[in-house]
């Protein structure tokens, strides 16, 4: 189960997502995106720890993704809001593209999603844009 903090990691995560998503449904507004930014990397830092989070964006073969995360970010801070979330999505993109083939394998799992997820139409374009590949039995 999950301890304290990392629930608490959830929630500030969830809401660094939820105030990014907000500071761009309204034109993107600077203070929104960089305080859902904050919250994002205090959440993260609290849902798998201060070193594995250091970890994760100082690895080699990530340190593109971590750069253009972090620029991003400062871009968002000095109110550049459009051209830093620009740089911040490569970064996002390159830092955490491995886990899209897991979202989806999770979402094909939920009763709602998952047949439309499934469906033999909409099936190889999300296994395509998620990187999903399907090994040969």
């Amino acid at each position: 189960m999950f301890s304290d903090m990392q629930k608490y990691g959830a929630a500030f995560t969830a809401g660094g997502i939820f105030f990014i998503f907000l500071g761009i449904m309204t034109f993107f507004d600077s203070a929104l995106m960089a305080f859902g930014n904050i919250l994002f990397l205090i959440g993260i830092t609290l849902l798998i720890g201060p070193q594995k989070t250091l970890a994760f964006f100082a690895r080699r073969q990530k340190l593109r993704g971590s750069i253009a995360f972090g620029l991003g970010i400062f871009l968002i801070l000095i109110k550049r809001p459009f051209i830093g979330f620009a740089i911040e999505l490569v970064g996002i993109l390159a830092l955490f593209g491995d886990f899209f083939a897991v979202i989806v394998a999770f979402l094909r799992s939920m009763p709602v999603i998952g047949p439309i997820l499934r469906h033999p139409a909409v099936a190889p374009v999300i296994d395509r844009l998620a990187g999903v590949r399907i090994l040969p039995v």
